[in-house]
């Protein structure tokens, strides 16, 4: 994991080296700044250790090309094979990229398998990639008559920057031929063929399911894993800790239902539990610098980055990465907005869908932002490939679905996420499987907190309503940044583009 700078056409280390420096917090390990000497490219970078950590320094540099890369490559074990392990000069699984590139293959990138953005140059030509669903974050701006890439927008604060924008997840920037989408999720599902065998489904989808934790857990140091006593990460906990030890971490309010439900999971997975209780003062403390490592304003979205960044915060003082349960709302129908698609399952496939593919700059900026801002790299393995296109596959009347044989079919009760809850019904006590869903930012008892931080910072003699929330948060942003226009203007939102159901 790291943070990484690219500059095309732009002769200034300096330039690049002052970029880095803004985003090392995403790689505290090692960094390093090199100048191509037969290419218009200089290139950045900060490391944090986590596979090859004893050679897998970048950028790396074979011959005329030279590559930056941030995130994991699961299957680099299988490619180094398949590509031939002589041709390799590290144990970097990023390295990958490289030999995957000159193989010469019509779509040698969607070989890849795991979550990345990176940037490769070569003497006339520079392309550049981001991950199916955008886990790994890339930016593009351009400076002067140049190109300038970066993992973060704070890279860029300040800046005589042009037209940024985000590389489109599953997406390919390629100087000689343009943009191109490598990758499209696959739509979904609306309802069961007839005589479909529903047990069936749901052993598949654990199978799938652990095979995706014990892909996502590879790595030369220890993974924990986030655990907010919510099915998600609770699910994605009790298998890591069947596949080995177990470090896993809790925060919220002193006696909130998340710290508590968290402890029973770890009793009953027996993982090696750490929690953290936070106060009101403690939100008031961090927030200014919660809001600019996330680079948004979003209220939704900064109400959920503060428990995320005390767990963060807590668990890098244990493992440089963790599991966390991001993805599975949106593959499974988990919000409680989908509700309103009980009725209308294709409307609600095509939610789904589209809520996939909004998750890089809303949730999974969140994670990204808020982990790597503690040097900490966060791994969602709801996410895997193999997973999206087997939870697509499930018709989303066995997502979202009424469970009371006895009540009017119109009136029964609604269970989201069925399907995933039948499929570990026996990882995790009745009660928990069965729980119903709260918000991070509920569970964890922020929401409280975060009133009376907020009237903290304004001064007010009560609660904040949203739209003076919101206002408190941009205003801390823009005293944060140098062209908070910039960071503001690429903010995601929750609702934009919404399936409306019929």
């Amino acid at each position: 994991m790291c943070g990484f700078v690219c500059l095309w056409q732009i002769d200034d280390a300096d330039l690049a080296r002052a970029m880095i420096d803004r985003i090392a917090h995403r790689g505290p390990d090692a960094t390093e700044v090199i100048r191509h000497p037969n290419a218009p490219v200089i290139m950045a970078h900060c490391r944090l250790a986590i596979i090859g950590p004893e050679d897998g320094a970048q950028p790396i540099r074979q011959d005329s090309d030279l590559l930056v890369v941030n995130g994991e490559i699961y299957n680099h074990a299988d490619l180094r094979a398949i590509l031939g392990p002589a041709a390799f000069s590290t144990a970097s699984d990023s390295e990958t990229v490289l030999h995957l590139f000159r193989s010469g293959q019509l779509r040698w990138i969607s070989r890849l398998d795991g979550m990345f953005a990176f940037v490769l140059a070569t003497r006339d030509r520079i392309i550049a990639a981001r991950d199916p669903l955008g886990i790994k974050p890339l930016y593009l701006a351009r400076i002067g008559g140049g190109l300038a890439f970066a993992s973060e927008l704070k890279a860029f604060d300040g800046l005589p920057v042009e037209g940024i924008e985000a590389i489109a997840p599953g997406s390919l920037f390629d100087s000689f031929e343009g943009a191109r989408h490598w990758y499209r999720t696959p739509s979904g599902a609306a309802v069961a063929e007839p005589g479909l065998d529903v047990q069936a489904v749901a052993r598949e989808l654990r199978l799938v399911l652990e095979t995706a934790v014990s892909k996502w857990r590879v790595a030369d140091v220890e993974v924990g894993s986030f655990l907010s006593g919510g099915l998600d990460s609770s699910i994605i906990a009790a298998i890591a800790a069947q596949q080995g030890p177990l470090k896993t971490f809790a925060v919220g309010a002193a006696g909130s239902p998340d710290l508590l439900a968290a402890e029973r999971v770890a009793a009953h997975i027996g993982s090696d539990h750490y929690s953290h209780a936070f106060t009101a003062q403690d939100v008031a403390d961090v927030l200014p610098h919660v809001i600019h490592a996330l680079e948004s304003a979003d209220v939704d979205l900064v109400r959920s980055a503060i428990p995320t960044h005390f767990a963060a915060t807590l668990a890098r003082q244990h493992v440089k990465a963790v599991l966390t349960g991001e993805g599975a709302d949106e593959l499974f129908a988990g919000y409680t907005y989908h509700q309103d698609y009980v009725d209308h399952p294709r409307e609600l496939a095509e939610e789904l869908t589209r809520s996939l593919n909004a998750m890089h700059n809303i949730n999974l900026q969140r994670v990204d932002r808020i982990t790597m801002g503690v040097s900490l790299e966060a791994r969602t393995p709801f996410l895997d490939r193999e997973l999206i296109d087997f939870a697509q596959a499930i018709p989303a009347t066995l997502k979202l679905c009424r469970t009371d044989p006895g009540a009017p079919e119109s009136t029964g009760p609604i269970t989201e996420k069925w399907i995933l809850r039948k499929a570990v019904s026996d990882l995790l006590p009745h009660d928990l499987v069965w729980r119903k869903k709260a918000q991070f930012d509920e569970g964890s008892g922020t929401v409280d907190m975060l009133r009376e931080a907020l009237m903290m910072l304004s001064g007010a003699t009560e609660p904040l309503d949203r739209e003076a929330e919101g206002a408190l948060y941009e205003g801390l942003l823009r005293d944060a940044y140098a062209s908070p226009d910039m960071i503001l203007a690429q903010a995601g939102n929750w609702t934009a583009g919404r399936v409306v159901a019929a």
